[in-house]
């Protein structure tokens, strides 16, 4: 059975909760990835994904150069470590409908690597189909904030 020490990317970049959503855009389209790990320190304490900068920023009409990601982050970040089974994980991605989860060495809790539905896909086929069904399948829009704005 492959592990996921087996298909992670290892040299992962990370951000820092002091710097700015513009730098964490900056860095995505450097890297040409959707998220990046947030660490403090050595501590991961978020990711901020292209989808957290959209909503929780730019949407919110948030200076990208002021706003600091920190505050725009995920802080519930879904993590596995590197003797973990690929399935096992590809099952937790699909639960949680994530596509990117950071590696934690389980020692020094350190992020040594990220694993995503690519790398599985280019490495171990199996299950990534019923994984991404899983993952994409469509969310109800939150319709809470129409209000009086919704039409009969």
């Amino acid at each position: 059975m492959q592990t996921i020490q087996d298909v992670m990317t290892r040299d992962v970049q990370s951000i820092s909760p002091q710097d700015t959503v513009q730098r964490a855009a900056q860095m995505m389209d450097e890297l040409n990835v959707g998220s990046i790990p947030v660490l403090d320190g050595q501590k991961l304490v978020g990711m901020i994904t292209d989808r957290d900068i959209t909503v929780r920023s730019t949407a919110a009409g948030q200076a990208p150069g002021q706003a600091r990601v920190g505050d725009v982050m995920s802080t519930d970040v879904r993590t596995c470590a590197p003797n973990q089974t690929v399935d096992a994980v590809l099952g937790q991605m699909g639960d949680v409908q994530i596509r990117r989860v950071p590696v934690v060495d389980e020692q020094s809790q350190e992020v040594i690597g990220i694993v995503s539905l690519g790398d599985m896909a280019a490495k171990h086929s199996a299950g990534i189909d019923h994984t991404l069904e899983e993952i994409s399948t469509p969310a109800e829009p939150d319709r809470s904030t129409l209000g009086s704005q919704t039409r009969h």
